[in-house]
């Protein structure tokens, strides 16, 4: 059993259940240090994918998982690992708790680009429903994007 922690639309805990049926949420966390952040414009035919880079005055809001090993490989495959979009990092986020080890996906391209309007209110939408705080939602609802679908 692995521990991920998720930030992006992985946060909805529907979807992780429709991919990953047998890895149960185990609370949140945050990841000090990192930055969420969009790139990989011309991977995805809506816009940017959202990503995390450091950054040591930031800290994005995670959800984690517990993750067996027959649901790493169908997430690895979501998060097209095989194809070389997204890379596995192991960092250390902090709950309360204290700290815990845990893998997460990142976008394995440049930052940049804009994400598009959907694909935010996605995102923000599952960070509320995972518990995310204020403003920590209002900065996810008020940035950037594209307003039309490509």
């Amino acid at each position: 059993m692995a521990l991920y922690a998720a930030y992006g639309t992985n946060l909805d805990v529907r979807r992780m259940r429709e991919r990953c049926p047998h890895s149960p949420s185990r609370g949140s966390g945050w990841l000090q240090g990192w930055r969420l952040t969009f790139g990989g414009e011309d991977l995805a035919w809506g816009g940017a994918l959202a990503t995390v880079v450091e950054d040591p005055s930031s800290q994005v809001f995670v959800l984690l998982y517990d993750v067996p090993s027959w649901d790493e490989e169908t997430l690895d495959t979501w998060e097209s690992i095989d194809l070389g979009s997204f890379r596995k990092l192991r960092l250390r986020v902090q709950t309360l708790d204290g700290e815990a080890l845990a893998w997460l996906y990142v976008l394995d391209a440049y930052e940049g680009g804009l994400p598009s309007a959907h694909y935010l209110s996605v995102l923000a939408d599952a960070a509320e429903h995972a518990g995310a705080p204020t403003d920590y939602l209002t900065d996810l609802r008020t940035r950037p994007h594209r307003d039309v679908e490509l």
